[in-house]
């Protein structure tokens, strides 16, 4: 793997794999890094077979803790890294909810906070010294428009988010001066397993279409919602929905009524599939 490499973390699946794929089509090899074995030989075959690129492939739970970075270190040792995508992310409840009515709610914040705050602090750790000595070098870290304002009822996801902002942004000023661009990108709706049970409409993206759009700010913005759509998006919800808005009874009494209903839903789909099973 002798040409410019590209790391991406959470790579199987939804904006991670889209990045893997676009950045492959556009000429560099790439690292895949996931939880599941399977499904990092799948789309590393797949890049290989679309694109012609070399990858590799590490497997490593992120919700894990410190103890998994050492192995990811000597998997990435003297490879020409000139891009780390930090994309991986976990929302601690595939529906919206309060914070102590989160399932496992003490596991989860562990993991949340492991997966993503911990891997992008760690990641950035073991690659930023290579590029800093080559003088180049990128890191795009994946937000969430949910880090722009206060949001209730995914308060660790957007708390977590909000702290990947300013790393970026103080990264970005400590390393510009030694070649390095770290951007940090904050979406809105993009169809991936996160967002899979509201399924597409006019505001969401796909996510190669999203990935492909994204990749083009670099070099204009280090900051970006990362396509025209939810640029526009996020502007509407600043001027129409601030934080004295957002966070007051009259708003929260309807969302958690909307997140009442859309459990209740999960949970009827999900007896009825189980009855199925039986």
């Amino acid at each position: 793997m002798s040409c410019l490499i590209t790391v991406v973390t959470g790579a199987t699946s939804g904006i991670g794999l889209a990045y893997a794929s676009e950045l492959a089509r556009r000429g560099l090899d790439i690292v895949l890094i996931s939880r599941s074995m399977k499904k990092l030989h799948d789309v590393a075959a797949e890049i290989e077979n679309c694109y012609g690129r070399q990858t590799r492939v590490i497997q490593t739970d992120f919700t894990e803790g410190h103890q998994i970075y050492p192995a990811i270190a000597k998997n990435l040792k003297g490879l020409n890294i000139g891009i780390l995508v930090n994309n991986i992310g976990l929302n601690y409840s595939g529906v919206l909810a309060n914070f102590l009515d989160v399932p496992n709610c003490e596991q989860k914040i562990t993991q949340m906070i492991n997966c993503n705050i911990l891997s992008l602090t760690q990641m950035t750790r073991i690659v930023l010294p290579d590029m800093v000595e080559r003088g180049r070098g990128l890191i795009i870290n994946m937000s969430s428009e949910c880090a722009s304002q206060p949001q209730p009822m995914v308060t660790m996801y957007c708390a977590t988010k909000i702290f990947m902002n300013y790393f970026s942004r103080c990264l970005n000023a400590e390393y510009r001066s030694d070649g390095i661009t770290v951007q940090c990108v904050a979406p809105l709706l993009v169809h991936t397993n996160m967002t899979q049970h509201m399924g597409m409409n006019p505001l969401m993206k796909s996510a190669p279409e999203f990935a492909r759009e994204a990749l083009n700010t670099v070099g204009y913005s280090t900051y970006t919602s990362g396509c025209v759509s939810h640029a526009l998006q996020h502007i509407a919800l600043s001027v129409f929905l601030p934080d004295w808005v957002r966070l007051s009874p009259f708003c929260m009494k309807p969302l958690q009524k909307y997140a009442l209903s859309v459990h209740q839903q999960l949970k009827e789909a999900l007896a009825e599939y189980s009855n199925k099973e039986e």
